[in-house]
Order: structure tokens, then C-alpha cells, then sequence
């Protein structure tokens, strides 16, 4: 399946690490009904940039799992192939 990157270039206003800890499990809890996968997460509070990893089908099917689960679609999603 394919592995995406998405890359949210502002977080939301006031919004923690915390709080993005929360929206991931949000994506996790519906992520099943669409046969996606997110792997992981990262957050850099200091630039407000959070970077998803995520199998998917395509980057659509990405995009909706948050959109559905709390709203906040990222800005950029790249497919990318994992490295070792």
C-alpha cells in the first residue's frame, strides 16, 4: 500500500503537542472504515509544523480520515518509499 507523508504547515492557534496527540487518536479511531493507516506523528511546536506518516490508497482517502475525524487537513501530502 502506498506511504504518505502530509505536512501541516500551521498548527492550529494555541494548539500543543498535546492536543495533536488527541487529533491522532481521533484518525486512529476511524482510520479502519477506509483502509488507512497512520503510523505515526510529529510535531515540531516551535516552527507550528505536524508531520503525518500513513498508508493509504491515495492521498484523498489520507486527507478525508482527518477531515472526517477532527477537521484539520494538511497542506502538502507527498507519497514517499521507506528507507533503511
Amino acid at each position: 500500500m502506498p506511504l504518505f507523508m502530509d505536512v501541516h504547515e500551521t498548527m492550529p492557534e494555541g494548539a500543543t503537542a498535546a492536543d495533536v496527540a488527541g487529533a491522532h487518536a481521533e484518525d486512529v479511531k476511524i482510520q479502519g472504515q477506509y483502509g488507512v493507516e497512520y503510523k505515526s506523528y510529529w510535531v515540531d511546536e516551535n516552527a507550528g509544523k505536524i508531520f503525518c506518516l500513513v498508508e493509504a490508497p491515495d492521498a484523498e482517502t489520507a486527507a478525508r480520515v482527518h477531515r472526517e475525524a477532527h477537521g484539520l487537513v494538511a497542506d502538502k501530502i507527498f507519497e514517499v518509499t521507506e528507507g533503511h
